[in-house]
This record gives C-alpha cells, sequence and structure tokens, in this order.
C-alpha cells in the first residue's frame, strides 16, 4: 500500500506538470515561476527527503530502542526528544521564512540574474516562501512516523501537496496566471502537515509506563561459563545510558550531525541552482524544457529510492542495536533493487523519449518545438539517473547510525564543482544538453566517491561485489535501449499514421515493451538478478545450501548450547583433576 500511495504521489506530481504545460507553455512567465519553484525544490530535499529524514530517523529510532530496552527512569525518551526538538525547529523555519520574503528580490537576482521579468519571480517566490516551514512540519512528523514503523501516511503527503497545487492552477490561473501555482505550494505544504499531523499525536499520545520492564520470572538462569561471552538478559546497544551521546535530543540539539546532514542536502540541491544560473543565459523557455524532461526523467529514481525510505528505519534501528550484519545485508539489497529498477526506467526513456514527451505534454500551449527540445534534454539527462538513484542511497548508509560525518559533503562538494565547470563550458555550444549532461558525469562522480568511501565508520558493503552488479545491469540497460530505440524507430510509421495522442500511445507501448523483454533477458544471460545470482543473497542463504556435503546439527535455543558449554567445563576440570592425582 505504501508503493501505491507513492506512486500516486508521482504521478500527480506528473499531471501538475502538465497541467503547468497545458496552461502556460514553456515561456517566460514559466521561467520565472520555476526559479521560484527553486525555495520548495529545495525545502523538499532539505526538510523531507534528505536533510529531516537523516537526522530525525536516527534519532528517533534510537529513542524507541531506549524506550524498548526500559533503560529510562525518567520522562520517555520519543516524548523528551519532540520538546526538545520541535519547537525550536518550528521558529527556526519560520523566521527562514520571513527572511525569505523580504529578501525575495535578491534572491531572484542571485538565482537567475539573467530572467527577462524578474518581478514576477519575485512574487511568485514570495508566496512559495511559506513552505519551509510547513514543510519542516511535515518533514518532522514523517520522519518520527517512519521511526515508529509507520509508512502509509508519510507515502500520502504528495498526494495532497500535488492536489492543492493542481486546485489552485485550475481554479486562480484564469486570473491569476502562473502566480496560481505559487499559491498552490503554499496550501499544498499545509495539507501535508494536516495529513500527517494526527497520527503523529496518536503515536505520542499512547506511550507505555516509564521504566524499565520486569524480566519473565520463567525465563531459565544459566550460570556464566568462564571464557564465554556474557549475554546479558537486556540487549546491549551503543545507546546505553552511560554511553557518550546516549540521549538522542542531546545528540540532536549537539548540532554536528545537523549541520553535516544539511550542507549535504544544500550541496546535492545546487545542482538545482546551477542548472537555473545557467539557463537563464539561455533563450526563454530553456528552464521550462530543463524542468520538464528532469521531471519525466526522475520518475524511475523516485520510484527505485521509495524502497530505500521505507528500509530506512530498519537499518537505523539496526545499527542502534548494533546488528551491523542485518545493516550490510538491507543496504546491499536496496543498492541492488534501486539500481535494477532506475535503468530499466533509463533504457526506457533513451528509447521513446521524443514519443513519451508527446504523450504527457503536447497539447494546449506546449508545441510540437518544445516537445523536441524536452526530449533531447531528457535523454541526456537519463544518463544521470543510476548516479542519482546510487547517492540517495547510500547517503543513508552514512547517516543511519546518528553520527556526524563529512566523507558525503566532500564529495558532494567535488562532484558540484565538477557539475558547474562542465556546465560553464557546455552551456555555449550545446545549450541545455550541455547543462543535462554536466549534471550527469557530477553526479556520477559524486555515487563512485560515496561507494568507495563506505567502510567501518558506516555500513561495511562489498563493494567489488556491487560493481559486478552494476556492471551487469548497466549492459542489460543498454542492450535494452538500444532494441527499444529500434522498436521506436519502427514504430514511427504507425505512429504517424495513428496520428494525435493514440499514435504517441502506440510507440511508448512498443518500445517500453521491447526495452522490459529484452532487459529481462539480459539479466537472465548476464546471471540472474544482479546481487544474487540464485535470488538469494549467500549471507542469508541455509548452512545446507552452502555447503551441501557438511552435515548441520539442528539449532538449539541459547538455553541448551549453555547448558552443553557447562557440561564441557566440568568435563575439562575432572579430566584435569585426575591427571594432577595422577
Amino acid at each position: 500500500m505504501t508503493g501505491v500511495l507513492t506512486a500516486a504521489g508521482a504521478l500527480l506530481g506528473l499531471l501538475r506538470d502538465q497541467t503547468l504545460a497545458h496552461l502556460f507553455g514553456a515561456d517566460g512567465s514559466t521561467d520565472a515561476f520555476l526559479v521560484a519553484w527553486t525555495v520548495p525544490e529545495f525545502a523538499s530535499t532539505l526538510l523531507i527527503e534528505d536533510g529531516m529524514a537523516l537526522v530525525l530517523v536516527p534519532a528517533f529510532s534510537m529513542a524507541l530502542a531506549r524506550r524498548a530496552r526500559g533503560a529510562h527512569a525518567g520522562p520517555d525518551p520519543v516524548r523528551a526528544l519532540v520538546r526538545t526538538s520541535l519547537p525550536r525547529l518550528g521558529l527556526a523555519l519560520a523566521a527562514i521564512s520571513v527572511l525569505v520574503i523580504a529578501a525575495a528580490p535578491v534572491l531572484v537576482g542571485l538565482l537567475a540574474p539573467g530572467l527577462p521579468d524578474p518581478g514576477l519571480a519575485v512574487d511568485c517566490t514570495r508566496l512559495t516562501a511559506t513552505c519551509l516551514l510547513s514543510f519542516g512540519l511535515s518533514g518532522y512528523c514523517g520522519a518520527a512516523l517512519r521511526a515508529h514503523g509507520r509508512f502509509l501516511v508519510p507515502a500520502a503527503i504528495y498526494i495532497a501537496y500535488n492536489t492543492g497545487i493542481i486546485t489552485a492552477m485550475f481554479v486562480l490561473g484564469g486570473h491569476w496566471g502562473v502566480r496560481s501555482a505559487a499559491v498552490g505550494v503554499a496550501v499544498g505544504g499545509l495539507l501535508m502537515v494536516v495529513v500527517q499531523a494526527p497520527s503523529l499525536w496518536r503515536r505520542l499520545r499512547d506511550v507505555p509506563p516509564p521504566g524499565r520492564p520486569p524480566q519473565d520470572p520463567s525465563a531459565p538462569s544459566t550460570p556464566h561459563v568462564p571464557g564465554t561471552p556474557h549475554t546479558p538478559s537486556t540487549p546491549h546497544t551503543q545507546d546505553t545510558p552511560h554511553a557518550p551521546g546516549a540521549d538522542a535530543g542531546a545528540r540532536l540539539a549537539g548540532g554536528a550531525l545537523i549541520v553535516s546532514v544539511l550542507l549535504f542536502g544544500v550541496c546535492r540541491q545546487s545542482q538545482v541552482l546551477i542548472e537555473r544560473f545557467l539557463g537563464s543565459s539561455l533563450p526563454a523557455g530553456a528552464i521550462s524544457h530543463l524542468n520538464y524532461a528532469q521531471k519525466v526523467a526522475q520518475m524511475p529514481m523516485v520510484l527505485s529510492l521509495m524502497l530505500c525510505t521505507v528500509t530506512f528505519p530498519v537499518v537505523a534501528r539496526a545499527l542502534a542495536d548494533g546488528d551491523t550484519d542485518t545493516a550490510r545485508r538491507r543496504v546491499e539489497r536496496d543498492l541492488t533493487l534501486a539500481s535494477t529498477v532506475v535503468l530499466f526506467g533509463v533504457a526506457a526513456l533513451v528509447a521513446c523519449a521524443p514519443a513519451l514527451v508527446a504523450l504527457l505534454f503536447q497539447r494546449g500551449a506546449f508545441t510540437a518545438d518544445d516537445t523536441a527540445a524536452t526530449a533531447g534534454v531528457m535523454r541526456v539527462y537519463a544518463l544521470g539517473l543510476l548516479g542519482h538513484t546510487l547517492v540517495g542511497a547510500l547517503v543513508r548508509s552514512y547517516f543511519s547510525a546518528g553520527r556526524a560525518t563529512w566523507y558525503p559533503l566532500a564529495a558532494m562538494v567535488l562532484g558540484a564543482v565538477v557539475t558547474a565547470v562542465l556546465g560553464a563550458l557546455a552551456v555555449g555550444p550545446h545549450g541545455v544538453r550541455g547543462i543535462a549532461a554536466a549534471n550527469a558525469v557530477g553526479i556520477s562522480l559524486t555515487a563512485v566517491l560515496l561507494l568507495c568511501g563506505t567502510g567501518e565508520r558506516n555500513v561495511p558493503v562489498r563493494r567489488c561485489r556491487i560493481a559486478r552488479q552494476l556492471a551487469r545491469t548497466v549492459l542489460a540497460a543498454g542492450c535494452a535501449a538500444g532494441a527499444g530505440a529500434l522498436c521506436a524507430a519502427w514504430a514511427e510509421g504507425p505512429r504517424a499514421a495513428i496520428g494525435g495522442t493514440g499514435g504517441a500511445l502506440f510507440a511508448v507501448l512498443a518500445a517500453s515493451l521491447t526495452v522490459a523483454a529484452v532487459f529481462a533477458l539480459a539479466l537472465r544471460l548476464l546471471g540472474g538478478l544482479p546481487g544474487h545470482e540464485d535470488g538469494t543473497p549467500p549471507a542469508e542463504r541455509p548452512a545446507a545450501s552452502q555447503a551441501p556435503h557438511a552435515r548441520t546439527a539442528p539449532a538449539r535455543p541459547d538455553g541448551h548450547r549453555a547448558a552443553r558449554a557447562v557440561r564441557t567445563l566440568r568435563s575439562v576440570t575432572r579430566t584435569r583433576k585426575g591427571t594432577d592425582a595422577r
């Protein structure tokens, strides 16, 4: 159900972009709105998707782990975390919203100095600035609910958000023009909070009584055997009351983790700033073409990272409990599945980009020239989708333990510098395609650096194995894209004969089905689903399957193992006594 809601939100986002293209096309007014759209794009990355989640999910996971162990003698750790963090966050975000509203003219001048209509962009920026507070509160609620294992309500926020924008454009577009979309951003942000707040309130209201839970009196009491590990009745984790930084609220308020996460999010989103800055010097509509191409191309990435969003609390809880092996297997599985999904999407996008853009956007004020320009940009931008997906999946492994780390920021800074330099060199001769190519190169470099940097300080994934998996999947996607492109070229004849939306739909379906068939066949020929040839990770295979000729003893409870250890120790002691007597 979580996947259905996430997919519905993504489809509504696509419908939002279709509505924007249908009502306002791709010209100077949409460019002005998209410059203002930078504010909610930044806010969603920092306050909903990456920043807030990477900080708060581990913090709430640690608080929940302390509550489950009964390791708190005073107030409930989860409520204490909320009291410590939520008021300060709300005040800070409200102040930032007011500051952005006041400084909107300066901000627009910095983001897009060559914009034809900066006044319209200033108006839209002031309207969208209210989302800084609403997105922050929504991200806070979503992170807390995911840490509690509640995923349905957070998955529905983009349904509410995009519904607000679409409704505002249809209701107010005739009088306010593209400003109606900015009003929709403000309304949609409030709806995101309204959707989640009741569920979080129920989670905070239903709190077990404080104090350590009593031990089960029927549990067997086994003596401790010298030389064997002592297993306490309460599982030990890195977050004990006497461990450094055990208080999740103090960790959150400390600032190092928050700063490292927020700077990473800002630097990652700076690629959008670079694109808008370079695109403002191009003819009117260039920023709009880049935006439409990105929104369609990012659909596979959104679906692929949905899995990582759901499993991130699992990884954080496993690290909070000291179970790095479970965290490693989960991260490796996420990387495998996410890369497979996104590379299939890349192959489909490259194969049928013109027909897909025509099917989605070519109506109303969106012309055939806009379709051709957007399709060309989308094919180039799709080449960087694997890098974007790997960055989104890998960065969670760095921050899952709730510790500040600066390596992801360094990798992202280097990728952003490469994007800016290559974009500045390519925008003159290649226009928006040069900007998209620079984005793909920069984010791919960051993905490689993040994969190489995994180790004991985060989640120690097996890098060589992941690289082999990615190589197989990339090769399969290349074969599928080539076959799909041939099918799309063949489908141009029937498409022209059918004409209109029906012809574009026929071409998209024909190319997509070809891509799916060739991709699946190529994966099978190359060794099955990337990551585990028989469909099961080796770490999760039964012992008998790993060593077919080995005889394995049936699993015994801990009490049986302890009793057997006691008997062994007594036998050794009697043998030593007999030897001494002789």
